[in-house]
C-alpha cells in the first residue's frame, strides 16, 4: 500500500500539535478551554479519521485510540490530568513508525487474509454439514473477492467501462494477462468459478461434494500464497 505525501504530512503535523497540547497541558493549573480544547477536539477526530482510514474499525489501533478517548472526562485536562492526551499521542507515534517501516500495507493484508480464513471456515463447517451447494456459493465469494483484492494491489481496473464491477473470470483473465500468477492458476480458477456458478444457479447435480472439497483447499492455498 503507497503512502502519499499528503498522509504523511497530516501524521507529522498531528505530532507536532500533540506535542503542543501535552506541554501546555502539562503546565496547566486549570482545565483547559475555548481555542485550547477546541484543538483538542479537532486533532483528536483528524488521529481518529486517519486511524479508520489506513487500519479500519476492526484494527487493534482503532481499538487503542477508542479506549482511550472512552475514558471518563476526556477532555477535562490539566497538569494532573492528561495522561489520556499522551495515550491518543502514542497512537500517533505508532502510524508514523509504521508508515516509516512500510507496514501499513502488511497490517492490511493480514487483516484481509484474516477475514478471508474466516470466511473460508465457514465454508468448511457447510461442507461438514452436508450443505454443499451453500458451501460452493461461500467458497466461490471468497475466491472473487480475493481476485479484486489482488486487482487492487497491482492496480488493476475491478470495474467495466460503464462502472459496474467485473465478476470473477474477468479478473482472473486481468490477472493472469498481468502475470500476477500463472496460466495453469488461471485455468483452474476457471474450473472452480464454473462450480461456484452452477451452485449459484441452482445446478446442484453437475457437480458433487468432493469436488467441493477440493475446491475448498485449492482456494485455501491460494490465500495462503497470494492474499497473506
Amino acid at each position: 500500500m503507497e503512502i502519499s505525501q499528503t498522509v504523511k504530512r497530516e501524521i507529522d503535523s498531528l505530532i507536532d500539535i500533540g506535542n503542543k497540547i501535552i506541554q501546555k497541558a502539562s503546565q496547566a493549573r486549570s482545565t483547559l478551554e475555548g481555542s485550547d480544547l477546541a484543538e483538542v477536539s479537532s486533532w483528536v477526530t483528524r488521529i481518529g479519521q486517519l486511524v479508520r482510514k489506513l487500519y479500519g474499525e476492526n484494527s487493534q489501533h482503532f481499538a487503542n485510540f477508542d479506549r482511550a478517548i472512552s475514558i471518563d472526562s476526556f477532555y477535562s485536562i490539566h497538569s494532573n490530568w492528561y495522561r489520556q492526551i499522551a495515550e491518543v499521542q502514542g497512537i500517533a507515534l505508532t502510524i508514523k513508525h509504521d508508515i516509516e517501516n512500510g507496514l501499513i500495507g502488511s497490517i492490511k493484508g493480514l487483516l484481509q487474509a484474516e477475514i478471508f480464513a474466516n470466511f473460508l471456515e465457514i465454508g468448511e463447517h457447510l461442507l461438514s454439514e452436508g450443505y454443499k451447494d451453500a458451501a460452493a456459493v461461500t467458497i466461490g465469494t471468497v475466491l472473487e473477492d480475493g481476485l479484486r483484492e489482488l486487482c487492487k494491489r497491482n492496480n488493476i481496473s475491478i470495474t467495466k467501462p460503464n462502472g459496474s464491477p467485473l465478476t470473477i473470470e474477468p479478473l482472473n483473465t486481468e490477472l493472469a494477462k498481468n502475470e500476477v500468477y500463472s496460466k495453469l492458476v488461471q485455468k483452474q480458477i476457471t474450473s472452480w468459478a464454473h462450480i461456484r456458478n452452477k451452485a449459484a444457479h441452482g445446478q446442484y447435480s453437475e457437480y458433487d461434494k468432493s469436488q467441493v472439497e477440493i475446491m475448498l483447499l485449492f482456494v485455501q492455498g491460494f490465500a495462503e500464497q497470494h492474499l497473506a
